[in-house]
């Protein structure tokens, strides 16, 4: 079977001596075991992996800014429910946004972001639950223009590039390549203490969002699989990690910007147990599983819910700890 360096998935752990069900128990803590999406469950130590190529991650860009937010010092004492101040938040509907509602996507911001209205998102409507004028929290939608306000109120926070805190605070720690990078568009850009600072697109729907290799995907996916812990230092706030999996009220398979297969509507084939990431319907996807100790990375995949349905099976569940 013929496998392409883009069509990578990474499969973490799986011990040389315990790929599949027949082989027994797996014990927690491992090294990742990083494979091609064709090699799924072989035997003998991991083949090269060619995981060098950069693609565009579309919607899986989402999940990175709430990570770098994650990552302040002070991100344990945060509340979630804490309201965001900045300058597009000054009606009286607009300063009942809190940081859940902007990374869950329940805000119901309306405006203009970049010279892109929210209205201007078909996907919001097509998979949009939301209300016209309703209070924040009380309706849903997949809208970049309020993904990319969120990468805004993220680089106010900072005063700091996304892309400059992301690369120093997580990618460098995490042993990620030097070779990714994360865009937004020409005029999306904010002064800050008298400079101007590039301010990255939360999604791409009009392009930018973060390039990445599976591999180096697949090392953020590991990072919040290990509670947001790395090599014994913590990176990120084992409380946001916590909240980032809890589900929206009014979206109940979505988390902070990561999508919940908790009633198996995101995946139907797949684990309940699991978590992702996606972009571009999926062809795009990062995915955790703790039950299983498994992240997978796959890039321009078909046939993506075939592929997390055999990796997971022949994987055991962890018990409970």
């Amino acid at each position: 079977m013929e496998c392409s360096p883009a069509g990578l998935t990474a499969v973490s752990p799986v011990p040389h001596d315990d790929r599949c069900q027949s082989h027994g128990g797996r014990s927690r803590g491992s090294g990742p075991r990083l494979v091609p999406s064709c090699q799924r469950c072989a035997s003998g130590p991991p083949a090269p992996i060619p995981g060098t190529l950069h693609f565009g991650t579309f919607s899986t860009s989402r999940n990175d800014t709430p990570l770098v937010l994650w990552s302040l010092p002070n991100s344990a004492t945060m509340s979630s429910v804490a309201p965001v101040d900045l300058p597009q938040f000054g009606n009286a509907h607009a300063r009942k946004i809190t940081w859940r509602h902007l990374l869950d996507q329940s805000s119901q911001w309306e405006g203009e972001l970049w010279s892109k209205p929210t209205w201007a998102d078909a996907q919001s409507t097509r998979e949009g639950t939301e209300s016209a004028g309703g209070p924040p929290g009380a309706g849903w939608a997949y809208n970049d223009v309020r993904v990319n306000l969120t990468a805004l109120a993220v680089t106010v926070l900072l005063r700091w590039p996304l892309p400059e805190a992301l690369r120093e605070r997580i990618m460098e720690p995490i042993g990620a390549s030097s070779g990714w990078s994360w865009h937004g568009y020409a005029d999306s850009a904010v002064e800050i203490d008298g400079r101007r600072i590039a301010v990255v697109s939360g999604g791409a729907h009009w392009g930018g969002g973060l390039w990445i290799n599976a591999l180096d995907l697949a090392r953020i996916g590991q990072l919040c699989l290990r509670n947001g812990q790395w090599g014994g230092r913590r990176l990120l706030s084992a409380a946001w990690i916590e909240e980032m999996w809890r589900p929206c009220p009014v979206k109940p398979n979505y988390g902070l910007s990561w999508w919940l297969n908790d009633h198996r509507t995101v995946w139907p084939k797949a684990p309940s147990t699991g978590r992702c990431a996606r972009g571009n319907g999926g062809s795009h996807l990062l995915w955790v599983d703790p039950a299983r100790d498994l992240v997978v990375s796959s890039r321009w995949g078909a046939g993506v819910e075939s592929l997390l349905a055999e990796v997971s099976a022949a994987i055991k569940p962890m018990p409970p700890a």
